[in-house]
């Protein structure tokens, strides 16, 4: 076989090869939901704080059967400005989704808008949670059940606390940049984490300003 036939032969074996590569330049670099890395990143995350959550609420079970009387050497916290917070947060839960549905339809300006006002919510919550704080009645090296009390409302203000660092650095990148389309998955996920922040607050609510009433 001289050169001219093998080259001849070895040509339909590259064009085969060639047309295995397959052009992915029109598929999407980012998705939302299940489809995204950071939705599943997200989700874990939460799962894990959350079982940190429930460990803190069954301690303060455990306390309490152990306790001669409940609370110990203290009143029940004041339910104004805990119940004041917790509407608060409900209300929230509004303009989170429709920043989330923004963010899912790729509408920038707003998405950005209705982020601003999640984050207003966030700094509003802070400072009624300072509040909250100084009317528990008790402070956390004087018993044991000060101590699970300010462990629950703490853990609870350090999840609130970086998410609305986090809300903020979205909304400033949302209204001047620099900007990119996967900060769409950003804020979709950040409304995600919102929805667990609010949602595990109820809970602990329940348990620091009822459950001291029973």
């Amino acid at each position: 076989m001289n050169a001219d036939s093998h080259k001849a032969t070895a040509r339909p074996d590259a064009t085969d090869k060639s047309q295995l590569v397959l052009d992915v330049r029109a598929l999407p670099t980012f998705a939302f939901s299940h489809r995204s890395l950071m939705w599943w990143s997200t989700a874990g995350l939460m799962l894990i704080e959350g079982t940190v959550f429930a460990i803190a609420v069954m301690m303060y079970f455990y306390l309490r059967t152990r306790a001669p009387a409940w609370p110990m050497a203290a009143d029940a916290p004041e339910l104004l400005w805990g119940t004041v917070n917790t509407v608060v947060l409900l209300l929230s839960l509004w303009p989170n989704q429709l920043a989330k549905n923004a963010a899912e339809r790729g509408e920038r300006r707003n998405a950005a808008i209705w982020l601003a006002l999640c984050l207003a919510a966030s700094v509003a919550f802070l400072v009624l949670r300072g509040f909250e704080f100084a009317t528990l009645n008790v402070s956390w090296y004087t018993n044991a059940y000060g101590s699970v009390v300010w462990l629950l409302l703490g853990l609870h203000t350090t999840h609130l606390i970086t998410d609305t660092v986090d809300t903020a650095v979205l909304t400033a990148l949302l209204f001047t940049g620099p900007f990119e389309s996967k900060r769409f998955v950003d804020v979709s996920e950040n409304a995600l984490y919102w929805y667990f922040v609010v949602l595990s607050w109820l809970p602990i609510y329940c348990v620091i300003y009822w459950a001291a009433r029973l």
